[in-house]
């Protein structure tokens, strides 16, 4: 059967959701949209497989993502057969038809044909996320507490830029993730930092962002975890860099809650370099490329 691969640019509110991955008898983004690109397609009356969807990032039981990034291989034919009568594109009517079945608090906002080595996990060159907290009673807003962390005490923000900013480059974060067998807790962290704006929809909040080429098991959450125990003075701003250096998982940060943290944006190469990219990422991170190591041979970036 010919197929063609399309990219699907979403964004969902994880709140009622079990993270991304399928689950059985639970509610999950990509069940949700394997379900209604099923309805579409009509794969169970056409005998084919049912779609699969690989994402960029796959994220935990209530966070959210306003800039997700998919994959999926559908039929030439089922994907022709979404147009009906009509005479608009089959990718368009695909798009339209999808948007029909799918519930509220998921929205596929693009479906494109999607360029060759297009892979919407292994070619992403970095993803970033924002963790939103609230710390002053006054800028409180209920209409905002599905994404935004309330926090009790009042926060030194300066204090903890100051001491994200020393875990960003390429280490070890044994330290700030769950650990899974068989997997490298090798990182790039591009970006951490902490910020109070003045204007804007987050004006008022306390809001990191956080930028790297991938994150392994609740990463992030560990590392603003970490930062609060700065900003409440608990602990000294050395403090995160120690724990990473340290690279021992018990005792170390706090995981926070997950409502607070949205995945904001994936960010990919130029369509000649997809596949070059995908290839590079499926290496193997080695355990002795971090900052102040050579290069291990093979090593993905």
């Amino acid at each position: 059967m010919r197929s063609v691969r399309l990219r699907l640019d979403l964004a969902y509110d994880g709140g009622q959701f079990a993270g991304w991955a399928r689950q059985p008898g639970l509610r999950t983004v990509q069940g949700e949209l394997e379900d209604g690109l099923a309805t579409v397609l009509r794969t169970g009356p056409r005998g084919e497989a049912r779609p699969r969807v690989t994402v960029a990032g796959r994220t935990d039981a209530g966070v959210h993502a306003r800039g997700q990034v998919a994959h999926v291989d559908v039929g030439v034919d089922a994907l022709a057969a979404t147009r009906g009568r009509s005479d608009r594109d089959d990718v368009d009517a695909l798009a339209v038809r999808l948007a029909g079945v799918l519930p509220g608090d998921l929205v596929v906002h693009t479906v494109r044909r999607a360029p060759d080595g297009f892979d919407a996990r292994f070619s992403a060159l970095r993803r970033r996320y924002a963790y939103r907290v609230c710390d002053e009673q006054a800028a409180r807003d209920p209409l905002r507490r599905g994404w935004v962390l309330w926090h009790r005490r009042p926060l030194d923000v300066a204090a903890m830029d100051a001491a994200a900013r020393t875990l960003v480059g390429r280490h070890d974060f044994a330290a700030y993730c769950k650990p899974r067998p068989d997997a490298t807790t090798i990182r790039t962290l591009e970006v951490f930092g902490w910020s109070r704006p003045d204007t804007g929809p987050d004006a008022g909040l306390v809001v990191a962002d956080v930028q790297a080429d991938a994150f392994c098991h609740s990463m992030v959450r560990a590392l603003v975890g970490a930062s609060l125990a700065v900003g409440e003075g608990r602990r000294p701003v050395a403090w995160p860099r120690e724990l990473l250096d340290g690279r021992v998982r018990q005792g170390g940060a706090t995981v926070v809650a997950a409502h607070g943290l949205t995945l904001e944006h994936v960010a990919y190469p130029t369509d000649d370099e997809l596949a070059r990219r995908a290839e590079q990422t499926r290496a193997r991170r080695s355990e002795h490329d971090v900052d102040g190591a050579p290069p291990a041979a093979g090593c993905c970036g």
